[in-house]
């Protein structure tokens, strides 16, 4: 791609402002780092507080997008395990400095340097982005590339707070809410093994929670939900979103 190159970016230009469709410079991968041609990313609500000005770090002008999917198209140098082509994904864990306890410990996440898309270089609601290569996470051919935004973010957290629980296969866990995470946090306890409750407002939910793989769902516009627990099972965890 020529240094003179342009792609579709959407920018905010201030903190709170409207989001507007520009066009920016196209970068080069520097070493260490991938271009990746976006194909879906998922709308987080995080991404608001990254427009508002909230986060630490984020300058103007702000591209948001941190729940990226798309396919590598450059490669920068000493990068090794990726080829052009390969199907990735990125979510709000886009790199850290990698030696630091969190990072020695395998939780990058919490890294004093952790970059976040959006933040700390352009977000993916752009024709392309430019992301260290560490934060790359392979998408497998099952899934769409709709699919696999949003898991770099609402997904890693629900699964990842499942699975450090001390819930266990067979005990009782409530999800409350089926909204953004709430509905990949009911699938993933199903598909777990837990005994799978889920909460919301409204009876028209029912169906899709029971579709998700909940074994109970609980109306909490109408029933007593510390009544319907306990005739359920005490809950080893519950899931508030």
């Amino acid at each position: 791609m020529s240094s003179s190159a342009t792609h579709r970016a959407v920018q905010v230009t201030e903190p709170g402002g409207d989001l507007s469709l520009v066009r920016v410079g196209a970068q080069e991968p520097g070493p260490g780092q991938v271009r990746v041609t976006v194909e879906a990313c998922g709308v987080c609500h995080s991404d608001q507080l990254i427009i508002a000005g909230h986060i630490p770090g984020t300058t103007f002008p702000v591209t948001p997008g941190h729940e990226i999917a798309g396919r590598i198209d450059t490669i920068g140098a000493d990068v090794a395990g990726w080829s052009v082509g390969d199907r990735v994904a990125v979510g709000w864990y886009g790199g850290s400095c990698g030696h630091c306890d969190a990072c020695r410990e395998g939780d990058g996440v919490l890294c004093p340097e952790l970059q976040v898309p959006g933040v700390a270089y352009a977000g993916g609601f752009a024709d392309s982005v430019v992301v260290p290569a560490v934060a790359l996470a392979a998408v497998p051919d099952e899934l769409t590339a709709v699919e696999a935004g949003p898991l770099a973010c609402a997904g890693v957290t629900v699964f990842n707070a499942l699975r450090r629980s001390s819930a266990r296969p067979g005990d009782t866990v409530a999800i409350l809410g089926l909204g953004g995470l709430g509905h990949l946090g009911v699938q993933f306890a199903a598909k777990m093994g837990f005994d799978t409750v889920a909460m919301a407002r409204g009876p028209e939910k029912a169906s899709l929670a029971h579709r998700l793989g909940a074994a109970r769902y609980i109306d909490t516009a109408t029933e007593n939900i510390a009544g319907a627990l306990q005739a359920q099972g005490e809950p080893r965890w519950c899931w508030r979103r």
